[in-house]
């Protein structure tokens, strides 16, 4: 409408862990089918099926509320073309040496059996004893205890080492105890070691300046299977690692046979029953702590030690960074910039491996290498490829053995979803080919979307943006505030207070602006739908508003486009220049990325100046046999150009009037592609003698509140005494 040539691409990510997780709940409930009991293959057939019956849900919606993307470019990350570019993507990144794979402890899910990225943990603050329902435990489980045991010395009856923890089922993968090297509580211990009342192994007693005295009993358990300090610690002392958390959540054989299989928090029970009765327990007291949570499974994240690929992130980070401190990347509201530069200062390496089926494969393959008809011996080496043919040629190569001699396994791990969704803004343009869409719209010039998702998905983009194109992929971001429901909670299918747009769409209805006009940028949207179908009336008044327009000029006038409106009354001048100014208000704060103000602005014009102020004024003067045509052209200018200011806003309202107007030829076939109105276009109409009646001057003056109340005491009067 403003001339410019614009895009906006539809599309939709694979969803894979919450799209895994509904399908392997589906089958449970309609066939009792376990994903288990199916091939890999099998059970991507169930998910794709479900794919073509509820997939397109999201861009439905879309359809239905008349967001104007560029159907044909509809774009799916698990299509042929995107998936090439995830694994392009995948294969320059390893290549640049961004990419590898290592052993170390990762978040995981037990609920999902599935790594997890940083982002997706949520911070729980717990301010002392608290119950909470964890997947797969039989009961309630108290978090924000800590329990104190004691260690025996080894060859010395009655000493003992005390130590604190908030996990005394993870004592089981105890290698050492820690205490501070300065410490005179403990130093008559250094050297020494302690008997492990379970497994019967000898722990050393290590001294290392990290231990903190004042915290606990001042002597750390070191465990370095599930927690990061811990794995810090042991690799410095040369520590073995010792895992006894299972994928399931459950305790593996190295915790002793004795608890082999059992939940993990049902063991912590019966660990600390076990201790009571060796007569180690010291004691429980309360402990302010901070739960790490699962954000998809909303189980309790627990750290193993996992081999995974893992994506080096600190030098992409700070170019990210860069981008917003320079200014060429513009985040907005601004507010936003502190948390963004916090967090790139802060980030570390992405765990692109999850523990699924549905996604997309990682292009790594495990070699082997042996003479045909003979087991390969397993070595270690793994190769990143396109393909097989191509891996099998670069693992001959690695391995000066011919290809017929190289036995590949691809790796069963998919890719995180948010990497393939990290490459939306050039892959969904054809990347890595050089398409014609690619040359004209890369990069993009604006992203819209929640603030919740800045580090889950904005902060990815513009890294692999410009690591893997050279440039960024948008130059400004919109963010959003998250939509609660009517009482403030966050939407979600387990409250129950989800909306689909759909449901609340009835006929012709301003889509955005019921639901953002009183809501500044970063303030949460309390969505109410109760208000959405109140606002209908505005609806109700444009189209009331249009119907009068079309009675009031008749079937047989002949419009002239509404630059050349050349109003003679003062009134119509007045409401031209509201117009104008509503005009440019909605340009202002349009640029400025303020819908809100921009939505306020249309509404403004269309039921304060138009409906209830001029309409009201020129119908005494509409009654007359001869009505003035210049009033008449003014009426129908205002209705015209209203509409194509209502057009962003509310298409289909606006392209349903549009079209019963009558408009001055050459017209275009649609509204979308007729002229959005600029104040150019109201200059001459709007310029004139300002010589205004007392009445008119009070109403160009005033604010609305100020006239609202006599123009209704008006109408009721005009009702009342109407012959």
């Amino acid at each position: 409408m403003q001339g410019w040539a614009v895009l906006w691409v539809p599309g939709t990510d694979h969803a894979g862990i919450a799209t895994q997780v509904v399908v392997e709940r589906w089958l449970w409930q309609q066939r009792g089918v376990r994903r288990q009991d199916l091939s890999r293959s099998e059970f991507l057939d169930e998910v794709w099926a479900w794919k073509e019956r509820h997939g397109d849900e999201i861009l439905r919606q879309l359809r239905t509320l008349g967001a104007s993307l560029d159907w044909s470019r509809c774009a799916f990350t698990m299509d042929p073309g995107f998936s090439r570019a995830v694994t392009e993507a995948f294969v320059r990144l390893h290549r640049a040496g961004l990419v590898r794979r290592d052993r170390r402890l990762v978040n995981w899910s037990c609920a999902l059996r599935s790594a997890v990225s940083d982002v997706e943990v949520e911070p729980r603050p717990l301010s002392g004893p608290t119950e909470l329902r964890v997947p797969g435990c039989p009961h309630a489980v108290t978090f924000g205890v800590l329990v104190t045991f004691a260690y025996p010395v080894e060859g010395d009856d009655g000493l003992e080492l005390p130590v604190a923890t908030t996990r005394p089922e993870t004592m089981l993968g105890d290698v050492a105890v820690a205490v501070h090297p300065m410490d005179p509580r403990y130093q008559h211990l250094h050297g020494r070691h302690l008997r492990h009342p379970f497994t019967g192994q000898l722990l050393p007693v290590v001294t290392d300046p990290t231990v903190e005295p004042t915290r606990g009993t001042g002597a750390v358990k070191v465990t370095p299977g599930h927690s990061h300090p811990d794995l810090a610690l042991a690799r410095a002392h040369g520590l073995p690692l010792l895992s006894v958390i299972g994928d399931d959540g459950t305790m593996c054989p190295p915790g002793g046979g004795w608890l082999q299989g059992v939940h993990r928090f049902v063991a912590r029970d019966k660990v600390v029953t076990a201790l009571s009765q060796r007569g180690l327990y010291r004691g429980t007291q309360d402990h302010a702590m901070t739960l790490p949570m699962c954000s998809r499974s909303g189980d309790v994240i627990e750290y193993l030690l996992k081999d995974q690929w893992f994506l080096q992130c600190q030098e992409m980070a700070q170019r990210a960074r860069e981008a917003v401190v320079s200014g060429r990347l513009q985040l907005v509201p601004k507010f936003h910039e502190k948390n963004w530069k916090t967090w790139m200062d802060n980030v570390g390496d992405w765990c692109l491996s999850r523990q699924l089926w549905w996604g997309h494969r990682v292009p790594a393959y495990k070699v082997g290498v042996s003479p045909p008809g003979s087991d390969p011996p397993d070595t270690g080496l793994w190769v990143v490829a396109r393909s097989e043919d191509e891996a099998r040629d670069e693992a001959a190569r690695l391995c000066r053995a011919p290809p017929r001699d190289i036995e590949l396994q691809q790796d069963p791990d998919v890719l995180d979803t948010w990497f393939s969704s990290a490459l939306f803004p050039f892959a969904a343009l054809g990347w890595p080919e050089e398409t014609p869409d690619l040359r004209r719209f890369y990069p993009t010039t604006l992203l819209e979307t929640g603030s919740d998702l800045l580090f889950f998905w904005v902060a990815r983009m513009v890294m692999l943006g410009q690591e893997l194109t050279g440039h960024l992929p948008f130059s400004q971001v919109l963010l959003h505030s998250l939509v609660r429901d009517a009482a403030g909670r966050k939407m979600s299918k387990s409250l129950g207070n989800v909306v689909d747009p759909r449901d609340v769409i009835s006929g012709a209805s301003l889509q955005v602006g019921p639901t953002i006009t009183n809501v500044a940028l970063g303030d949460d949207i309390r969505l109410d739908v109760g208000a959405v179908l109140n606002q209908r009336h505005f609806c109700n008044k444009v189209w009331n508003a249009v119907k009068f327009v079309l009675a009031s000029i008749g079937p047989h006038f002949i419009p002239r486009p509404p630059e050349e409106t050349s109003p003679r009354s003062p009134m119509d001048r007045w409401v031209l220049s509201r117009l104008a100014r509503a005009v440019g208000e909605f340009g202002r704060r349009m640029e400025a990325l303020e819908v809100h103000g921009a939505t306020a602005a249309a509404q403004h014009f269309w039921l304060r100046s138009f409906c209830d102020v001029y309409l009201e004024a020129i119908k005494p003067s509409l009654r007359r046999p001869d009505p003035d045509p210049a009033t008449l052209q003014t009426l129908l200018s205002c209705a015209e150009l209203g509409l194509r200011l209502l057009a962003p806003l509310s298409p289909f309202l606006a392209e349903e009037l549009w079209h019963r107007l009558p408009r001055a030829p050459p017209a275009p076939p649609t509204l979308c592609l007729a002229p959005f109105p600029s104040a150019a276009m109201l200059v001459g109409a709007t310029r004139g003698p300002v010589g205004l009646s007392g009445a008119v001057l009070a109403v160009s003056c005033l604010s609305f509140p100020t006239f609202s109340r006599p123009i209704g005491s008006a109408r009721k009067w005009r009702r009342r005494w109407k012959p």
